[in-house]
């Protein structure tokens, strides 16, 4: 038995977990998708059942909150896996650190994937933004309108009323699939919008394979005021992306705050 029991870990330890190259980005709530590469780095197959732990953390605590078969996993000598598991989160009230452990034998862990939950209502960050006005939103791909309804902000439908004719402090337009979807004259309107002292978050369509590179955002100025142009990649996915919906907060705070543009912070080797 004790040679069995040798066997057995020694095939286990032939698989690891490779590491995320940043934490998974998720909203609490049910059946959430964590992505999980799984390699067998030995000469022989592995047939394990994986189990998992759930821990939530903070800066001095980390408290067990569930632990649970995953399932069997078969990997050949030297083969790589791509594999997602649906974990339950709990509700947060703000950004909030998890660990799932992934273990062989309920005791040997083969590697820990770092899981970064979200509010589901992580937008309502715009409203102290634009203290008490309303948003104008052009959304072809009514995107940002669901999420806006159920939240305390307020906003203006700029596809039915038009953007000449807004007058709050923060516009956003897009998230465009095509160049076609945006009416002639459109840059115009948008100039024209923001020297009425109206602050523009503007996400652009995807470009031409045969088009000139831009950067994945940049701003412009009109007056004293700013339209932040952004590329669709940081948007993307806006319901249930939730690096996406902080993307889209970071632009708003930036086209109402605007920022001198500054050389990246680099640590200080020893």
């Amino acid at each position: 038995m004790a040679l069995a029991a040798s066997g057995l870990s020694a095939a286990a330890s032939q698989l690891h977990l490779l590491p995320d190259a940043q934490p998974q980005c998720v909203f609490a709530g049910d059946a959430r998708k964590i992505n999980v590469v799984w390699h067998n780095a030995g000469d022989r197959t592995v047939d394990e059942t994986i189990h998992l732990r759930m821990i939530q953390t903070t800066s001095a605590t980390a408290v067990l909150l569930a632990e649970a078969d995953w399932k069997e996993l078969e990997t050949l000598p030297h083969q790589t896996i791509l594999e997602s598991a649906q974990l339950d989160f709990p509700a947060v009230k703000a950004e909030t650190k998890f660990l799932i452990q992934w273990l062989a034998d309920t005791n040997q862990i083969l590697g820990t994937t770092e899981v970064l939950v979200y509010p589901t209502n992580l937008l309502a960050e715009l409203k102290p933004l634009i203290k008490g006005t309303r948003i104008g939103v052009y959304d072809p791909q009514d995107e940002l309108k669901p999420l806006l309804k159920n939240l305390p902000v307020d906003f203006d439908d700029l596809e039915k009323s038009g953007l000449t004719n807004f007058s709050g402090k923060l516009a956003m337009l897009g998230p465009f699939t095509s160049r076609t979807q945006m009416p002639d004259g459109f840059a115009k309107e948008v100039k024209a919008l923001a020297k009425k002292n109206v602050s523009v978050v503007w996400f652009q369509a995807a470009s031409g394979p045969n088009e000139k590179p831009t950067p994945s955002f940049y701003s412009v100025t009109e007056n004293t005021n700013s339209i932040i142009v952004v590329q669709p990649a940081l948007v993307s996915d806006l319901s249930e992306n939730p690096q996406a919906q902080r993307n889209l907060i970071y632009f708003c705070r930036l086209a109402l705050e605007p920022q001198p543009l500054a050389l990246p912070e680099l640590t200080t080797q020893p």
